[in-house]
């Protein structure tokens, strides 16, 4: 089943996931974006739910453990909101938590 990925927006028009994505060397971006276009093909590899969250992350085992945290918004349509690694990795899912919130506030309810 095939995927469309979409990226959230801060309401400053800010995408935190592009602009942590940008951050990375050439040879991490390249492997992530293989990933996601795996994903979009309805291949999500290594992921799981987050606890005490309506958020997922996909799961990368090169690197420094990347991640990237996104909601499944319909069968079709993937969120990704923000993107982290290990090192820096609890902060970045209560940030992608709060971008979520932000995100149904401004688009859903």
């Amino acid at each position: 089943m095939e995927k469309e990925i979409i990226y959230y927006y801060t309401a400053n028009n800010e995408c935190p996931y592009k602009e942590w994505h940008d951050t990375l060397d050439k040879s991490i971006r390249f492997r992530i974006d293989r990933r996601i276009e795996k994903l979009e093909t309805g291949l999500y590899g290594d992921h799981k739910r987050l606890q005490k969250s309506e958020l997922s992350e996909l799961r990368m085992d090169f690197g420094k453990g990347y991640r990237i945290y996104y909601y499944d918004l319909e069968n079709t349509v993937i969120l990704f909101i923000a993107g982290s690694d290990k090192s820096n990795q609890k902060k970045v899912i209560q940030q992608a938590n709060d971008y979520f919130e932000d995100y149904l506030e401004r688009n859903v309810r």
